[in-house]
């Protein structure tokens, strides 16, 4: 009896060390997108999980689940269990609500664990023709004269689309109003319809529009030109000096999630940005790769949150 209370242990230990040792993935992968279908993040965990079906040897299932400015799609991760199979395609939405929402069921830093950023692009400030605005400084004359009558669409409180409004508002002195979608789908639908005069969004999905003459482009959102749209100038030029504003994208894992998967994860998706045929189509679309380990993603993370606290504090920015 002696003998086999002392090969009990051991044995228990063989097995444990052995499932520990199974290689990762040995099942399909799930990408929670808290946005709708038809966005930069949806477009994004799309290529990717293509991309990394073949070197991981494993199908990747995206799942969009929008609501509550990506609150209850990043719900679903921060629950799910720490194995490397559920992953959370995030963006800058989510360190801004780390101070614009800190009532939601999570914390960003506290409850998951950063594998790496993808890219960023500058937004685009556009109008339906029937505004009959050509300029942004006829559009702050226009928001001046008629406080509160203007409205602008966005994606919902706190993505990237709100805060660019938000910060536009407080840097011009105007009053624009928020007009919160469930996604940016049905906010770029309004837009394109008319039914709502304005709207800041990403170049990379509107650019086409503008191109196509369904709205009218007035400014870009970062600190010099936008190759993809050269002739249009930045908010900066053309009337709120200092004014920058992008959106970015990346990907987390829930907090616990053993290292050697991030790290994995992290070498498969910095593979991908690196292809030539990914960078120069991404970067004809007006979105610039982002290449970090997971520690300098987490001091990225940490001081993106530090910055919008300020922004959302200093602004009164506030949930509509």
């Amino acid at each position: 009896m002696s003998a086999w209370r002392a090969i009990v242990p051991g044995a228990l230990a063989l097995f444990c060390t052995a499932a520990l040792a199974q290689p990762y993935p040995t099942r399909p992968i799930r990408i929670v997108v808290p946005f709708a279908a038809g966005g930069p993040a949806d477009v994004y965990a799309r290529v990717l999980g293509r991309s990394m079906q073949e070197p991981l040897g494993q199908s990747f299932v995206v799942e969009n689940r929008p609501g509550g400015g990506s609150v209850v799609g990043t719900d679903i991760v921060a629950k799910a269990p720490a194995d490397g199979y559920t992953l959370l395609l995030m963006s800058n939405t989510h360190t801004v609500n780390e101070s614009l929402l800190p009532k939601k069921p999570f914390q960003l830093m506290r409850d998951f664990a950063p594998i790496t950023p993808i890219n960023y692009s500058d937004l685009v400030l556009v109008v339906h023709p029937s505004v009959g605005i050509d300029s942004v400084q006829r559009l702050l004359a226009m928001a001046k004269a008629r406080p509160g009558v203007l409205n602008y669409a966005s994606s919902g409180p706190g993505t990237p689309y709100h805060m660019a409004g938000e910060l536009f508002k407080a840097m011009a002195k105007v009053d624009i109003v928020h007009v919160p979608y469930k996604g940016s789908s049905g906010a770029r639908t309004d837009v394109l319809g008319g039914q709502i005069e304005m709207m800041f969004d990403a170049i990379t999905t509107m650019a086409p529009n503008v191109q196509a003459g369904r709205v009218r482009a007035l400014a870009t959102t970062g600190r010099v030109r936008s190759a993809v749209l050269p002739n249009v100038p930045t908010v900066a030029e053309a009337g709120v000096p200092g004014y920058e504003a992008v959106i970015w994208l990346g990907v987390m894992a829930p907090a616990g999630t053993p290292k050697p998967i991030i790290d994995r994860l992290n070498a498969e998706v910095r593979k991908v940005l690196a292809h030539a045929d990914i960078k120069e189509s991404w970067k004809k679309q007006g979105a610039e790769i982002m290449d970090m380990s997971p520690q300098k993603f987490d001091e990225f993370l940490r001081a993106d949150i530090e910055k919008w606290a300020k922004v959302v504090q200093g602004a009164g920015i506030k949930v509509d």
